[in-house]
């Protein structure tokens, strides 16, 4: 990573440091396995080395761009600090330090002394820049490397290189060997938590979304763990139905195919269902998911099945399962009915729309007398997309509150027909008598009919029967423009008054009513009349019933025409190819049909196949929704959902749908235990039938269904009844598979008085490597899990899915939703936006971002914690983005986040925490940090609490960032590396940064959990870890003297920071003028007219009358503190140097800090470089002059700050006073 993007660090001030640091990387971005070396000296020499004088000499810029990063953690596009571009030695030879020998096993961050690494140390001196004002070349030439081994330096084990493709799997491993989510699920106090995982489907790899959703629930369940619930997540897969079946199917040849009998179809459906879920439970772990994979539920259980069978039965109990003959969609291609949620919407499907006549028979009563005349050559008049209906058509339906209208059918007026005038058609489309080409239906834009074309022409002795017609009135207009003719009306009337009217069936000849429809027949489109055909369509039966119209439905389970329709004529015809086109023929010929046209409307598809589905009429098994939907709406508004809309959206869907059909024709599910009577067909369905079948599938699974004679699979009661019947083949709706998992899953059968009966631990474990051998055991147990759920998670579309079934068979069986809260996603789309698809190459595979491609230059291995990253990044209440750049951005802030960790890791390698600071002794800087994290982890909790991941991603970026990279440890470098080991001021940072580093590794813990775990076990040896996982520690709570730290303290350390941003900015102008190198060489003039805010400053800076920084808000104050605690702060190590910690030099970076009394003091001084600026204070915009000139002085050789005190030591001239002390305690401890 190039140093250009880190932040200057404050440890660049010093030469000691810049030998060490420049022959390695910063901590951001060294490697964990160099030699080690002590914090400090032991002996210090002044002997000169004149190799490494020699190689001083030859400088290099290479250290000036290492210490740029100097152990702080790269940003993410905020502004740079405002440290030097150029700081370093003289050339003269540096001094040697005798270091002692260094442990076994140690490392310093960045490097030490040692083997292999001297030469290479020496070689790197920096030269020192700069002049003074006026001319003068400023400070003497400094000694490199002197004093580097009093400098304490940063060390830890955490590599700042994640190495996730090793690492991670490692970590795994890890939580394995402790059983760490076991363990939690037992010693954890809290309440327990159930999020009840829905079950993806079995039949392939999983993809970007399949890892969206499971990373979600890791999330939510790692989260409830850390407060302390006791969390037991039972992941789960959908094993039965077509997609199954048909991969069976398909790879088989044919001749294999025709010896395929249902059992043996089952055993391989259930082999392959097995290997896919063993493939699918190995990705969901690299993904970082904890789940009890081992012990996981499967539809194909046979105690999941028993449990299936329980749930129909209580169903069935309380009247809520019938058997019908009812329309239903209906799927060719796959020759079985369909829900709902098995069918698929493509936004454009081409139907051929008719628009035809049926030729009145008798007029109703209430009708004007005036027609009856007209009634030879009066006609009804429909609009269809489904011309194939026409032959199961029993009524033609009309709206008792629309006005209709008799027109008279003509020729188009002159002019329309000539130009195209009120919108009928010119040229080619329009409909003339000079069109003699017979129509070819079925292609082509639009196809007039024989009867339009006629009516259409002059009047002669071949003119049709039918030249009037009954449509809407609020129509006449639209289909005047639609036929290409003129409307003529000639009477008007309510639709009421066409009800008890006859017309004959333009194909068989039957004589059929008109009768009353409900709100779904509108003026929006067609005729205002609707062809009703009770076989073909839902409203269309609801109206048969109601009038008790003949249910006709002359299709066969392949779509295809039976020799019910039209005698026979159309038999074999496929009713979406050939015998649409035949029907719209026929009513052609007998000069019915108008127009012809095509259509481009949104039409059902199986989900599958991929092919229309069709309304078709069959006996079926139906759960009677219309008997619990009240219920079921109450429901749903005693549930939390997430997002609110969810809600609305699920309520719609409930209240408009009709009964479920639960009853498939395939043979791999779970049987509907039917025995049906062999002559007459009526169906044996019984508690006790229904009871003794669930037993056997508890025992013997569902197999037992097809293995079993009639005389085993019934009752011992009936058992001499058993040559009367057989057993039905119908399977249950796959939906009614994965709806039943809270009955088996969550133990709620108990919840329904189920007939259910088992035993109460059925479950037993399932080898990782199934490979085709079925399970015969429920594979998850109760105990544990709450029912009702505490939380449902899938993806927006299982509002009419999973959401749904589960709802209603939870209402219908136990009276409950079987869940209290229900969270919803989006689909993940590519960068752009679209739609992810293998032909466009535009698939984002998780296992490639986490395990890298064939190519790991252009597809590099992430790891699962950056892809984790970027599911936290989204805000998944809607559609989200992935890709290549993306992706690249996460591993960004991921390594930005891991450098945040190893900066307070490698900055605790010899903490005590017997000699934490209290708080009342901490400087305000310090308080002001515990205050800031206090904030922050009450934000990330919340986001946590409120399922807001992508909230915690912006608070704990920004915080690592902003807060602590480009802030906190920005000023801090100083006191930790150059300020003393045992001092004061750094036991008092580093017990911050225990605080933090304890709270930062809970907050990531559920988003990143290897790294937080990495760090956890990298954790410095004297570090408190009370439990072997990162996971096992408690959520940390702030202290209460944290919040202490009041409103207004914190506000002034907000414009603090604020103003230095601004003093950056003049300081980044001034070392673009060359007045200065690094921000050490500078002092800052500052003025403002605001009293209170100069008064602030003033208390914090070094000019007179501010008493040399002693912090009035600072050290004053903590001392003040500790002493009514009682706490002793004199004789401390470097208790004197609190004052400093608070001062706006500390602040700043820079050397010295003035406070001019006037704004006229600026001039004299004669400043290149300064700036009018304004800050927030006191919740105004208040005006402050910054100025940046060269600082007052001598460069301290070791700390790099600029003071008067340098050379007033005899023994250490180079030394500033801070550095003489902790050099001459070195002595003395030597």
């Amino acid at each position: 990573m190039s140093s250009g993007t880190h932040l200057l660090s404050s440890a660049a001030r010093s030469p000691a440091l810049s030998t060490l640091c420049g022959r390695m990387r910063c901590i951001c971005c060294a490697p964990s396995a160099l030699p080690a070396a002590p914090c400090l000296s032991t002996s210090l020499s002044a002997a000169p080395s004149a190799p490494a004088a020699s190689r001083a000499r030859k400088g290099t810029r290479a250290s000036a761009q290492s210490l740029r990063s100097a152990f702080l953690p790269p940003t993410l596009g905020f502004p740079r600090s405002s440290s030097s571009r150029h700081w370093g030695l003289g050339a003269t030879a540096p001094a040697t330090i005798t270091l002692p020998t260094v442990p076994a096993g140690a490392t310093v961050l960045g490097g030490a002394p040692g083997a292999g690494h001297v030469g290479r140390a020496r070689r790197l001196a920096v030269e020192a820049r700069g002049k003074r004002k006026g001319g003068e070349e400023g400070g003497a030439e400094q000694e490199g490397g002197k004093y580097k081994g009093t400098v304490c330096l940063p060390q830890t084990s955490f590599g700042m290189r994640a190495n996730a493709s090793t690492r991670e799997p490692e970590i795994q491993k890890l939580w394995e060997e402790l059983d760490v989510a076991k363990t939690l699920l037992e010693t954890n106090p809290g309440e327990p938590f159930t999020l009840h995982d829905g079950p993806p489907y079995a039949n392939g790899d999983l993809h970007i979304g399949h890892a969206l959703n499971k990373i979600l629930k890791d999330f939510i369940n790692r989260y409830q763990m850390l407060q302390g619930r006791k969390v037991k997540f039972v992941p789960g897969w959908d094993c039965h139905g077509l997609p199954i079946e048909l991969k069976v199917l398909q790879s088989m040849d044919s001749k294999a195919r025709q010896g395929l009998t249902p059992i043996k179809l089952r055993k391989k459906a259930a082999q392959f269902a097995l290997k896919t879920v063993d493939k699918q439970r190995e990705s969901f772990k690299r993904y970082g998911v904890w789940g009890d994979w081992a012990r996981p539920y499967l539809t194909l259980q046979p105690a999941y099945e028993a449990g299936q069978v329980g749930v129909f039965a209580r169903m069935f109990l309380n009247g809520h399962i019938y058997r019908g003959r009812k329309p239903v969609h209906w799927s060719p291609s796959s020759r079985t009915a369909l829900a709902e949620a098995e069918l698929e919407y493509p936004d454009v499907h081409v139907s051929r729309s008719i628009y035809t006549t049926f030729p009145l028979r008798s007029l109703s009563s209430s009708l004007p007398p005036s027609l009856t005349p007209l009634l030879p050559s009066l006609s009804l008049t429909i609009w269809t997309t489904t011309p194939w209906t026409i032959p199961g058509n029993a009524a033609v339906a009309v709206n008792d509150k629309i006005s209709y209208s008799v027109a008279e059918i003509g020729p188009p007026a002159p002019a329309a027909a000539a130009d195209g005038a009120d919108g009928s058609a010119s040229g080619d489309d329009a409909v003339t008598a000079a069109d003699p080409a017979p129509p070819s239906f079925g292609k082509g834009k639009r196809n007039a009919g024989s009867l339009l074309s006629s009516l259409c022409s002059t009047p002669s002795a071949d003119t049709p029967t039918t030249r009037y017609v009954i449509v809407a009135t609020d129509l006449l207009q639209s289909l005047q423009a639609t036929w290409h003719c003129s409307l003529t009306p000639v009477a008007t009337f309510l639709g009421s008054h066409l009800e008890g009217s006859t017309y004959q069936h333009p194909l068989d000849g039957r004589i059929c009513p008109v009768v009353v429809g409900g709100d779904y027949i509108t003026t929006e489109s067609g005729t205002g009349l609707v062809h009703t055909a009770p076989g073909h369509g839902q409203e269309d039966y609801a109206t048969g019933l109601k009038y008790g119209l003949e249910l006709i439905s002359p299709v066969d389970d392949d779509g295809r025409f039976t020799g019910e329709a039209k005698g026979g004529e159309f038999e074999g015809l496929s009713v979406l190819g050939e015998g649409n086109v035949a029907v719209m023929a026929a009513l052609d010929s007998n000069k019915s049909l108008l127009l012809e046209e095509a259509y481009e409307h949104k039409y059902p598809y199986d989900w599958r196949s991929k092919q229309p589905t069709i309304f078709r009429a069959t006996d079926q098994w139906f759960a009677s929704v219309q008997g619990f939907k009240q219920e079921a709406l109450e429901a749903i508004r005693g549930v939390n959902w997430f997002p609110p809309q969810g809600e609305k959206r699920i309520t719609a869907m409930v209240e408009g749908r009709s009964d479920w059909c639960i009853s498939r024709q395939r043979s791999w599910g779970v049987p509907i235990p039917a025995f049906y009577h062999a002559e007459t067909g009526e169906p044996l369905l019984t508690e006790e039938t229904i009871t003794h079948v669930q037993a056997i599938v508890a025992e013997k699974g569902s197999d037992a269904w097809w293995e079993m004679e009639v005389a085993d699979l019934l009752p011992p009661s009936l058992c001499d009844q058993a040559p009367l019947y057989r057993k039905g083949t119908d399977t249950m709706d796959v939906w009614f598979d994965s709806g039943s998992s809270w009955a088996t899953v969550l133990n709620g059968a108990s919840a329904s008085a189920s007939a259910s009966s088992s035993g109460s631990d059925t479950r037993g474990a399932v080898s990782e490597s199934a490979s085709g051998a079925e399970s015969k055991t429920l594979i998850s147990e109760s105990q544990g899990l709450n029912f009702p759920a505490d939380l449902y998670l899938e993806g927006s579309d299982q509002h009419r899915g999973w959401f749904q079934s589960s709802l209603l068979t939870g209402v219908a069986a136990a009276g409950t939703a079987p869940y209290k809260a229900v969270l919803t996603h989006g689909f993940v789309l590519d960068e752009r936006g679209m739609k992810m698809s293998k032909s466009v190459g535009n698939v984002v595979d998780p296992l490639t971002v986490i395990n890298g491609g064939k190519n790991q230059k252009t597809e590099p291995a992430y790891g699962a914690d950056v892809l984790r990253l970027w599911v936290a990044s989204v805000d998944y209440s809607g559609d989200v983005v992935i890709g290549p750049n993306i992706v690249k951005q996460m591993g960004d802030v991921y390594r930005k986040l891991r450098g945040t960790l190893r900066f307070m890791l490698g900055n605790l390698h010899d903490y005590e925490p017997s000699e934490a600071v209290p708080y009342v002794q901490l400087p305000a800087l310090d308080r002001y940090a515990l205050r800031r994290l206090a904030d922050v982890m009450g934000e990330v909790q919340q986001s946590y609490e409120d399922f807001q991941f992508y909230r915690f991603y912006q608070l704990i970026q920004r915080f690592a960032v902003v807060d602590l990279s480009n802030f906190y440890f920005d000023v801090c470098k100083d006191r930790l590396y150059v300020g003393g080991q045992g001092y004061l001021t750094r036991r008092a940072c580093q017990t911050v940064l225990a605080h933090h580093l304890s709270a930062f590794l809970a907050a990531i813990a559920p988003v990143l959990p290897h790294m937080a775990e990495d760090a956890w076990q990298n954790l410095p040896n004297n570090f408190p870890r009370p439990s072997p996982s990162v996971f096992q520690m408690p959520w940390p709570k702030p202290e209460a003297d944290w919040l202490s730290f009041g409103d207004a303290d914190l506000a002034t350390w907000g414009t603090l920071i604020e103003l230095r941003s601004e003093v950056n900015k003049v300081m980044e102008r001034a070392r673009m003028g060359k007045l200065i190198g690094a921000n050490l060489d500078a002092a800052v003039y500052l003025h403002t007219p605001s009293a209170s805010l100069a008064s602030t400053l003033l208390a914090l800076s070094d000019s007179p009358a501010s008493g040399n920084g002693a912090a009035a808000t600072g050290e004053a104050a903590a001392a003040a503190a500790a002493a009514a605690e009682g706490v002793q702060t004199s004789g401390a190590k470097g208790a004197e140097e609190l004052q400093a910690v608070d001062n706006l030099r500390t602040v700043f970076l820079s050397s010295q800090v003035h406070i001019l009394p006037s704004e006229s003091d600026l001039a004299p001084l004669g400043l290149d470089f300064s700036s009018d600026v304004e800050v927030q204070w006191g919740g105004e915009p208040t005006r402050v002059l910054v100025g940046v000139g060269r600082a007052d002085g001598s460069k301290c050789e070791r700390c790099w700050n600029y003071s008067e005190r340098v050379g007033s030591f005899a023994e250490h001239p180079t030394l500033c006073s801070r550095c003489h002390a902790v050099v001459a305690d070195l002595v003395v401890m030597a």
